[in-house]
C-alpha cells in the first residue's frame, strides 16, 4: 500500500516545481532540425523585406520606416513566443523520489470516487492527473498534453499552449504582412529608383521565393491555428480526440476556456507572449490528500 508520507511529496514536488525555474529542452533531433528551419525561414523573410523590398521599393516613402518597424515587431514578438514554447515546461508530471507499490492499484477499498480520474503510467513509474499523458520523445508525463510538435522541439500542454498559439498567429500575421508587401511592390513600382537588370531579377527572385514560403506556411499555419483553437474551445486535446473521449468539460463557458489557456487578465494581453497565467490554476497540487 502506498504509504501516506508520498502523498506530501507530490504535494511538495509540485509546488517546487511551479517555484523553480520552469525552462526544459528536448535533445531531439528531428526537433532541433526544425527549429533551425524556422529561425532561418523568419531570418530570411525579414531580409527580403526590409532589403529587397522596402528599402528598393519604397526609399523615399514615409511608409518605409513604418513598414520596418511593423515588420520587425511582429518578428520579434514572434520569436520571444516561439523561445517561450521551446524552453518552458509544458507541464511536467514530477517523478517520485521513492518506488511506488502498485499491488493495490485497483482496490475499491484505498481508491475512491475522488481518485477515479487518475491513472498510473508504467514507463513513469508514477501517477498522473486527469488528462496527462506519457511523451515517448520527452519520455516524461505532461499534463492536459495536446501533441508533441517538432516545430517548437516541445510538448503542447497546460503551460506553454499560450506561447505555441501565439507563434501560430504570429507566424500567419508575417506571412499575410510579406506577401501584402510583395504584391504593393508589384502593383505600384518605384518609378525613380534606377536600378540595373541584375538587381531588378534578383528582387524579383527573392520575392518569388518569399511569396512562395509565406503562403505555404501560412497555410500550414492556418490549419494547425485553427485545429488548436477546436482544442481549446471544444475542451479536448488531440490526444483525446484519438482516443474519442470527447470532450472534457461539456458545459464549460468558451471564454473561460480561453482564459484557462491565455490568462485571467484582460483579453487584449493575450497576444503580448508574457506571463500572464493565473498562478493558483497552476500551483494545484498533484494529490493534496493521501493514498
Amino acid at each position: 500500500m502506498v504509504q501516506s508520507a508520498f502523498g506530501k511529496f507530490f504535494f511538495y514536488a509540485d509546488y517546487l516545481a511551479t517555484q523553480q525555474a520552469e525552462m526544459t529542452f528536448v535533445k531531439d533531433p528531428c526537433g532541433i532540425v526544425c527549429v533551425l528551419v524556422t529561425y532561418m525561414a523568419v531570418l530570411y523573410a525579414d531580409y527580403v523585406v526590409t532589403h529587397w523590398i522596402i528599402l528598393q521599393t519604397m526609399p523615399n516613402s514615409l511608409w518605409a520606416p513604418f513598414h520596418v518597424v511593423a515588420f520587425n515587431t511582429i518578428v520579434f514578438l514572434l520569436g520571444m513566443a516561439h523561445l517561450k514554447a521551446v524552453l518552458l515546461d509544458p507541464g511536467t508530471v514530477p517523478l517520485p523520489q521513492i518506488r511506488i507499490d502498485f499491488s493495490d492499484l485497483h482496490s475499491e477499498k484505498n481508491y475512491g470516487h475522488e481518485r477515479e480520474e487518475w491513472t498510473m503510467c508504467t514507463r513513469c513509474e508514477t501517477y498522473r492527473p486527469p488528462r496527462a499523458h506519457h511523451c515517448r520523445i520527452c519520455k516524461r508525463c505532461i499534463r492536459r498534453m495536446d501533441h508533441h510538435c517538432p516545430w517548437i522541439n516541445n510538448c503542447v500542454g497546460e503551460r506553454n499552449q499560450k506561447y505555441f498559439l501565439q507563434f501560430l498567429m504570429y507566424v500567419c500575421a508575417l506571412a499575410v504582412y510579406s506577401i501584402f508587401l510583395i504584391v504593393v511592390s508589384w502593383v505600384y513600382p518605384c518609378e525613380d529608383c534606377h536600378t540595373d537588370v541584375a538587381q531588378a531579377q534578383s528582387r524579383m527572385m527573392h520575392s518569388v521565393l518569399l511569396l512562395l514560403e509565406s503562403a505555404l506556411f501560412g497555410l500550414f499555419v492556418i490549419a494547425i491555428m485553427v485545429d488548436q483553437m477546436h482544442a481549446i474551445l471544444y475542451d479536448e486535446t488531440a490526444v483525446e480526440a484519438v482516443q474519442q473521449k470527447g470532450p472534457y468539460r461539456i458545459h464549460r463557458p468558451k471564454m473561460a476556456l480561453l482564459a484557462e489557456v491565455c490568462g485571467r487578465g484582460h483579453p487584449m494581453l493575450w497576444m503580448l507572449p508574457c506571463t500572464s497565467l493565473n498562478r493558483k490554476h497552476h500551483d494545484v497540487p498533484l494529490l493534496s490528500h493521501d493514498v
